[in-house]
């Protein structure tokens, strides 16, 4: 019995020291939003998965004005940030060595988040994961839906 005490004492105390270093790193976190689908935590660009979201100098329409969609995107996500800690599960790199992640903010997954906020789509080409929230922001018009806008990726192609 005795043994078993030492040991479960031993094992509490390792718990303990790997949460508290665990919990120093993530609170130590750098984090730049470079745009509406991607950010930088401690120097390493992490790319969304699965969505993509307007270009920086993208612009959308509605009721004659401009906006800049691309924009909104980003100050969306820099929003849902806040200060809080970013969480991010890994899926791989892409053509241009940055990571491929799903990131999340409170357990809420900042990508579903983006895309039923209207202004991220779900990128089908890649992976059909959020096609139920533009679904959901398309029907009810939420964000770019209620414009005339390009889709990112055929903006990109077109200039």
């Amino acid at each position: 019995m005795y043994l078993s005490k030492k040991k479960a004492i031993l094992v509490i105390s390792i718990s303990v020291l790997v949460f508290f270093f665990t919990y120093t790193d993530i609170k130590s976190q750098d984090i730049k939003i470079t745009d509406g689908d991607t950010i930088k935590i401690n120097g390493e660009r992490i790319r969304f998965s699965g969505i993509d979201t307007p270009e920086l100098k993208q612009m959308c329409t509605k009721d004659g004005v401009k906006n800049s969609c691309g924009i909104k995107a980003k100050q969306i996500l820099i929003d849902k940030i806040a200060d809080n800690n970013v969480y991010c599960v890994k899926e791989g790199k892409d053509q241009y060595k940055r990571t491929l992640a799903e990131c999340f903010v409170n357990n809420k997954s900042l990508s579903s988040y983006l895309v039923r906020s209207g202004y991220a789509f779900a990128y089908r080409k890649y992976s059909k994961k959020f096609v139920a929230d533009e679904d959901y922001a398309r029907i009810n018009k939420i964000g770019m839906w209620s414009m005339k806008f390009e889709y990112p990726w055929d903006f990109r192609r077109n200039n």
